[in-house]
């Protein structure tokens, strides 16, 4: 005990000890669960080309390793691999993805290139109910075996371990995780002597020309073949802005192509599409573009002439192109061309319509060649792979997710273009052809400014047979629209074969 003395009307008052503090307890640290790889193989069989295709479909996850050795991610695939293969050595293999950033690889997979596809009329607009899939006879397993890959945080993929996943969310980031699946992949399973694809889509098309820098550079992996479908190689094509005329230009042909779909041109343009369309192409490289480099400058007299054409080509009113100042952003393209009628069309896909409430707007409320196709693809993909596939999970597979803030590293302050990374790796691996592949009907990646990339990209002359291009009718997803799956098999098939067949011929030298 202990006197402890204060004012009390002069009289001491003994007060009781207080005992010492206790030391604050430090908690023990919850040992982080080891993430563990697993894989379930099952067989199956299909018919392509009259012939059958016995083949395994193998589910599974791969983890990648930070600098110390510590898992950082868990990455989702699904791969199929033909059964009575011989020798693998001769046996393609393509790694496919799609783009987003934030997109699984489940449209490439249900939708084109994987055995089984969704049930879709043959317009590639409406699904047909109740949901399901069909065999896909325009697979192209008979041609490669097939690697379907979801980048971190989409699909199943997942960082591990309290990894920060923001260092997946990025162009440099986002290349190296998957150029480390590939290399991993094609290490534990043989396939370094087996001829190599890669096929992207969208922004995947971006991440196929860097993969295919990373891969031929740092791990002296080199591709045989890249296939681009709907590509977004040089930025500055497609992304509206003031300063930058180039995509006003480039999308005239696609607003075009959107107008002749909804027959919204003069009938004497509407008679015959193919040469409307060349006819659109000529003049927004001619006296469009010359129009928009002028700037200001334009005499009256030549805006009033090239106005007219403007709107006989786009299908929309003079009063508004004249309003916009003959610049109409996809976006607002999609407003306006039938806003009279309460509609809008589809950025993916201008064929497709939606219903908006707010006909005020300058652009939509939703993009309805989205809406009206992933429901499809994420119902019958949960389904598929837990049915047939075996994998019984009961996390979320994220076809869509918004990943925030991309980061595009030496592309700050300016458009990021890969494109010149193509026409490096093609000139070091002289052997590597690329095949690209868009949709007239594309608002996304317009077909025009695929081909201004590719006349652009400043291959030396002994390559530029390397690169072949074709455009399909339909939208980003232009194999949704049946006439254009059967064209694209057909175009891939030869694509495959002639490339293998010189590889086979430069063995033999």
């Amino acid at each position: 005990m202990f006197l402890s003395c204060y004012c009390n009307f002069g009289e001491s008052v003994e007060t009781p000890e207080v005992p010492p503090k206790p030391e604050k307890e430090i908690p023990k640290e919850i040992p982080k669960e080891i993430p563990k790889e697993e894989a379930v193989t099952t067989s199956h069989s299909i018919q392509i080309d009259g012939k059958d295709v016995p083949y395994k479909a193998t589910v599974g996850t791969q983890l990648l390793n930070d600098e110390k050795g510590n898992p950082k991610a868990s990455i989702f695939y699904i791969a199929y691999t033909k059964d009575n293969v011989d020798d693998r050595r001769n046996r393609p293999v393509t790694f496919c993805f799609n783009g987003g950033p934030g997109s699984a690889s489940v449209w490439l997979h249900l939708g084109v290139f994987g055995p089984r596809r969704v049930n879709i009329d043959k317009e590639g607009k409406e699904a047909v109910q109740p949901y399901s899939l069909l065999d896909n006879p325009y697979s192209i397993l008979d041609l490669t075996d097939l690697v379907f890959i979801d980048p971190v945080s989409t699909g199943y993929s997942r960082t591990v371990n309290g990894a920060d996943a923001k260092q997946f969310y990025g162009v440099t980031g986002d290349v190296q995780s998957v150029a480390e699946f590939i290399r991993l992949y094609t290490t534990r399973n043989q396939r370094w002597e087996s001829p190599k694809f890669l096929a992207g889509e969208s922004y995947g098309t971006t991440r196929a020309v860097g993969l295919a820098s990373e891969l031929h550079n740092n791990n002296h992996l080199y591709l045989d073949g890249i296939i681009l479908l709907s590509t977004a190689l040089n930025f500055q094509t497609f992304k509206f802005g003031a300063g930058n005329d180039l995509p006003y230009i480039l999308y005239l042909p696609s607003y075009t192509a959107a107008a002749l779909y909804h027959n919204k041109l003069s009938p004497e343009l509407q008679k015959d599409p193919a040469a409307t369309l060349i006819k659109a192409e000529n003049f927004a490289l001619g006296e469009y573009t010359h129009a928009l480099m002028l700037g200001d400058r334009l005499e009256k007299a030549e805006r009033d002439a090239v106005l007219e054409k403007y709107v006989a080509y786009t299908g929309l009113t003079k009063e508004y192109a004249d309003r916009a100042d003959l610049h109409v952003s996809n976006m607002r393209f999609s407003k306006e061309l039938l806003r009279n009628e309460r509609r809008t069309i589809g950025r993916f896909d201008s064929r497709l319509l939606g219903i908006e409430s707010d006909i005020c707007a300058d652009t939509f409320e939703f993009d309805p060649s989205l809406e009206n196709i992933i429901g499809l693809f994420a119902a019958t993909f949960n389904d598929y792979v837990r049915s047939d596939l075996k994998w019984v999970k009961d996390d979320e597979y994220k076809v869509l997710v918004d990943l925030g803030s991309w980061d595009y590293a030496g592309a700050s302050n300016q458009y990021l273009d890969v494109a010149d990374k193509l026409r490096s790796v093609m000139s070091m691996n002289t052997t590597l052809e690329v095949f690209v592949g868009g949709g007239y009907n594309d608002g996304a990646t317009p077909y025009f400014a695929m081909e201004y990339t590719f006349s652009h990209l400043g291959l030396d002359p002994s390559l530029r047979d390397h690169v072949v291009m074709h455009t399909y009718e339909g939208g980003h997803m232009m194999y949704l629209y049946y006439p254009s799956l059967i064209k694209l098999k057909g175009d891939l098939t030869t694509f495959y074969k002639q490339r293998l067949q010189k590889k086979q011929t430069q063995t033999l030298r």
